[in-house]
């Protein structure tokens, strides 16, 4: 868990982007709460370390979940896992499962690997008017140089072309191994990229339009 925080008025901080409503509304930590930052975890994992909700402002996060947003599966992601991931976050603390369901339900898939088989496709996500500002509408972009341009990581412009990486329906599949393969090594640059991507496959989802 990184050590994004964010005040509260009660006084105190919170990582508002793990903490169930009711934490961060009443300050109320149960066992309850722990499960919602658990599936916050898993989908983390599953991610491959990716930052939950993106580029989303804490507040943002704060109103997209009370509007009941809430994380779409991870690329890959078996459907079975993710709906765990969505029983976790259960706006009613007291239907969230316990940990003992959870182990229960985790104990399961692994006697039963074919449950894990189907992936979970990626349902509807917010508006664009819940996402940070300062993230590209990637509608507006013909090019994977025009992309690279906004997010200002020009420098890779031969990086990715010269690897084939020649659509932005291209680059929306890429994963950090496929940033290290075509030679974006910086820690930083592969986080900024990585965070571009998975807002672009949002954005994509949510267009009628096929980009270049």
């Amino acid at each position: 868990m990184t050590a994004e925080r964010d005040e509260s008025g009660m006084g105190g901080k919170i990582p508002v982007r793990w903490t169930a409503p009711e934490a961060i509304a009443y300050r109320k930590f149960t066992s309850a709460s722990d499960v919602w930052s658990y599936g916050i975890v898993m989908w983390e994992v599953m991610s491959f370390g990716e930052r939950p909700y993106w580029d989303m402002s804490n507040q943002d996060v704060i109103n997209a979940i009370e509007q009941d947003y809430r994380l779409p599966p991870p690329m890959d992601c078996p459907s079975t896992l993710h709906q765990l991931m969505l029983d976790c976050w259960q706006k009613d603390r007291n239907v969230r499962p316990r940990f003992a369901d959870i182990v229960s339900t985790l104990d399961k898939m692994i006697r039963n690997p074919t449950s894990l088989k189907a992936v979970a496709n990626i349902p509807s996500v917010p508006s664009q008017p819940l996402l940070d500002r300062s993230i590209p509408d990637f509608n507006t972009f013909s090019s994977v140089e025009d992309w690279l341009g906004a997010i200002k990581m020009s420098q890779y412009r031969d990086n990715f072309l010269n690897s084939g990486f020649t659509s932005l329906q291209l680059v929306a599949q890429m994963t950090s191994e496929d940033l290290l393969r075509i030679g974006v090594t910086l820690a930083g640059h592969q986080k900024k990229i990585l965070s571009n991507i998975q807002s672009m496959r949002v954005q994509m989802s949510q267009s009628p339009t096929t980009m270049a």
